[in-house]
């Protein structure tokens, strides 16, 4: 087995670096082949004007040179510069972008896991009850109302009506001014995902409670808190880790609507902006940098599927 370890991890590698390249690969074609260009609001400048932009900016050479120069830079770890930022390189606006986003949706996670969880567990317990009936109705709620209408309502309780929390920009002078930025974001992020952890916790309890492992520890006399904490807790969590791949997933595409309402300087809204202004190397360094992320965060999770759950770990 320790000799097949480094051949799993060679091939872990290889994949992951083929599906950075096809990302980003598709991400390059499907950006120059997308109507109108980077600098088309310069059309009223001079020819000589438009002409030194394009070659500043590789833009007049064939698509594939394009395309090999891009991979050339990338591979020394260039992502070039901005073309709607022309005083910042990409890896400096993604190096500004990334913490913004990170905080808030490493606080939605958290949120969605620390509610989600001991809600499913509850309703689990009380199964078919009327507790467990009204908390799968409100997460069914959760799921059906979209984040661009979570997020305004937000902003009208909490920041209109009760004046708590600020309605949007992202105040960097002090750590309690950034967490009272970033926590309307994490909520309007949390929310749908907190639903979904929700039902699948309930769910995984419930097959959890109902194995042959457990009553077999009822028949035991063991107390309900170590039912629940020693046998139960380990193998309802699985449905919950195989869902965090697609939550940050859903966290991430989520924040590309979230940070355009509260005005955040975030990986999701430099995505937004840079698709609209075909800003061609800044979309392509953020969906970089998410598609690392991503792979990163199911490689975790894997890892964790494997070490709750002895099936999962190959022979």
């Amino acid at each position: 087995m320790s000799a097949s370890l480094p051949r799993r991890l060679a091939r872990a590698l290889l994949e992951a670096a083929f599906t950075l390249w096809l990302l980003a690969s598709l991400c390059f074609v499907l950006l120059h082949a997308a109507p109108g260009g980077p600098f088309d609001t310069e059309k009223a400048a001079p020819p000589e004007v438009q002409a030194a932009l394009a070659a500043q900016y590789r833009l007049d050479q064939p698509l594939p040179s394009q395309y090999l120069h891009w991979l050339g830079d990338l591979a020394h770890g260039n992502l070039g510069p901005s073309f709607q930022y022309p005083d910042y390189r990409v890896s400096e606006l993604i190096a500004l972008a990334l913490p913004v986003t990170a905080l808030c949706g490493g606080i939605a996670l958290l949120l969605a896991l620390g509610l989600g969880i001991p809600l499913g567990l509850m309703a689990a317990l009380r199964r078919g009850s009327r507790m467990d009936r009204l908390l799968m109705g409100v997460t069914g709620l959760g799921l059906a109302v979209p984040k661009f209408v979570v997020a305004p309502l937000l902003v009208l309780v909490f920041a209109v009506a009760m004046h708590w929390l600020p309605g949007g920009g992202w105040d960097r002078s002090t750590a309690w001014t950034i967490l009272r930025s970033a926590t309307l974001p994490a909520i309007a992020l949390a929310l749908p995902n907190l639903a979904w952890c929700a039902r699948i916790a309930r769910a995984g309890f419930i097959e959890a409670l109902g194995s042959d492992y457990v009553r077999a520890a009822r028949g035991r006399g063991f107390s309900s808190s170590r039912i629940i904490l020693v046998h139960a807790l380990a193998p309802a969590l699985l449905p919950v880790l195989a869902w965090l791949g697609p939550a940050l997933i859903n966290i991430v595409s989520g924040s590309a609507v979230v940070e355009q309402v509260f005005g955040i300087p975030g990986m999701g809204r430099y995505f937004v902006q840079g698709a609209l202004n075909r800003d061609y190397t800044l979309v392509m360094g953020v969906v970089l940098v998410v598609g690392v992320l991503i792979v990163a965060i199911n490689a975790i999770t894997d890892a964790l599927r494997a070490w709750l759950d002895p099936r999962l770990r190959p022979a």
